[in-house]
């Protein structure tokens, strides 16, 4: 009755749509699947089809990208976000019948011969083949596969590729120090696995292949993003024998988490990073990488995350850390307060300021925020060095490719240093920040991809973790490194009201002091 009631609201709708309306009804229409699915495990094929033509109907790609951002953020997310076996089926099933809906649109024709040439020629078998991935054993590399090149599918967003795929890479160098592990991904890869500093003495060594996934397109737009990655994987292996390569899936959006297929099964493995049977259930997302290859590769040495930094940024930011030291010995902090557009992992009213206001308070201690990027995060870091400037905090601005111009400025009555400034407000990219990071004594910030950078870079990390009730994702996702890794949980969503931001404070300061 349910979905009768909304497509009738539906079909009033799209001949005359307006955005709002169309945002309200998909919303409505994704929430009410979530509710039959959690009251009663039932999966409702009907509101799944029904967002599909919400997200294909229009010839205004800006209208279409409402249902699909709708259907990947209020469905999709709810069911890979727990981490548990019952919603990743529920997910497969999802993501076969999407693909079904779009091969027999006029704009899915590619998609649908793509299919039919790794033959699979229905939503059914979609499902079975990844349901069989998902259920089998993490099967060990036949015994004369010898790779020369490993194919790494990007997990999309930069801190799940520190977390996850620069693990995948090492490893794959300790097993076959002479390959070479081609990454699929983002071309801001590049900023943390400079290619120069990933090799081994074998001659084997890490390179990114540019490939951007529309995380923000519509349907049509995300599935098409494994067309442009098969015709990459296709290329890459070009001249290569059957044993001589081999793709490694860690649970990959590119491949709309292992459901699209690229190679035979031979030479493909896939990380359930929902967790298999033997897997640990606390592990963090890093610890069961390594499980999955001890299966896959052979048991090896474990790696932590690593990133691989360009030595133009990593001289630039050591520079600016023996300015800061040269009047005497300083405690050099870290901070990005970044969320990535996701406002439930950032902590409400002035935190922030007082956080870094509380760090300022420490003798001999300069603290660099990263400006971050967007109006959002730019406002709420002039926020703080506003506060700042008001308690009397000497302040200082910059763009990180401007540091060079700091050798120009000297504080007063120093031959060198910066005696008065210590708090710096710096505008700068991903590898940017990890260099500064890499020249710090500790990194604070959210959940976000600078965690799992600090982590990798072995520096001190502290983690304030909001924005999620949920015990298993929070184990998953946090940092892996070397050195000191810790949390401090905040419920953001039911009891933001509640948040005693000195008590929070002095919760990270304790940490911080063991």
């Amino acid at each position: 009755m349910r979905p009768a009631f909304y497509r009738d609201l539906w079909e009033a709708l799209k001949f005359s749509p307006n955005a709002d309306a169309l945002k309200s009804l998909s919303h409505r229409v994704a929430a009410t699947f979530v509710d039959r699915y959690f009251y009663s495990d039932e999966y409702n094929e009907d509101y799944i089809e029904l967002l599909c033509e919400m997200a294909t109907a229009f010839a205004d790609p800006a209208l279409n990208q409402i249902a699909a951002k709708t259907l990947f953020g209020v469905v999709v997310e709810r069911l890979c976000d727990d981490f548990e076996e019952l919603q990743t089926e529920t997910y497969n099933r999802l993501i076969c019948q999407v693909t079904g809906y779009l091969r027999a649109l006029p704009g899915g024709k590619a998609l649908h011969e793509q299919l039919n040439a790794f033959h699979l020629h229905s939503d059914e078998q979609l499902y079975r083949r990844i349901e069989s991935i998902r259920l089998s054993p993490d099967q060990p590399l036949p015994v004369d596969l010898r790779p020369r090149k490993v194919l790494v599918l990007s997990r999309v967003t930069i801190g799940a590729d520190v977390a996850v795929s620069s693990v995948i890479c090492q490893r794959v160098l300790q097993q076959f120090p002479a390959a070479e592990v081609v990454v699929l991904g983002s071309g801001k890869l590049r900023q943390i696995m400079a290619p120069e500093l990933a090799t081994t003495a074998a001659g084997g060594g890490v390179r990114v292949r540019e490939l951007n996934y529309a995380r923000h397109g519509g349907l049509i737009e995300r599935f098409n993003t494994w067309l442009d990655l098969v015709a990459d994987v296709q290329d890459e292996l070009a001249g290569l024998e059957a044993n001589e390569y081999l793709v490694l899936d860690p649970d990959s959006r590119l491949t709309q988490l292992g459901v699209l297929p690229l190679v035979p099964d031979r030479n493909y493995r896939f990380f359930n990073s929902r967790g298999k049977q033997g897997y640990p259930v606390k592990g963090s997302i890093s610890e069961l990488a390594n499980i999955w290859l001890d299966n896959v590769l052979g048991h090896g040495d474990f790696s932590y995350p690593q990133v691989w930094l360009a030595t133009d940024e990593m001289t630039a930011a050591q520079r600016l850390r023996e300015q800061l030291c040269a009047a005497g010995p300083r405690r050099v902090i870290t901070l990005n307060l970044g969320v990535g557009g996701n406002m439930r992992k950032r902590v409400p009213g002035d935190f922030e300021e007082q956080l870094v206001l509380s760090l300022l308070q420490e003798p001999d201690t300069v603290v660099l925020l990263d400006m971050g990027f967007g109006d959002e995060e730019l406002g709420r870091s002039q926020a703080i060095l506003s506060a700042a400037s008001a308690a009397g905090v000497a302040t200082h601005t910059l763009a990180f490719t401007d540091l060079n111009l700091l050798d120009q400025k000297r504080a007063p009555g120093t031959a060198e240093g910066f005696s008065f400034e210590r708090l710096f407000g710096i505008h700068c990219d991903v590898g940017q920040i990890a260099a500064l990071i890499a020249c710090s004594d500790e990194f604070i910030g959210y959940d976000s991809a600078c965690q799992h950078i600090g982590a990798a870079l072995g520096v001190r990390t502290f983690t304030v973790f909001a924005g999620t009730d949920n015990a298993r994702f929070i184990r998953r996702w946090h940092a892996c490194g070397p050195n000191t890794s810790e949390i401090v949980y905040v419920d953001t969503l039911s009891r933001e009201h509640e948040i005693d931001t000195p008590e929070l404070i002095e919760r990270l300061q304790d940490l911080r002091r063991q």
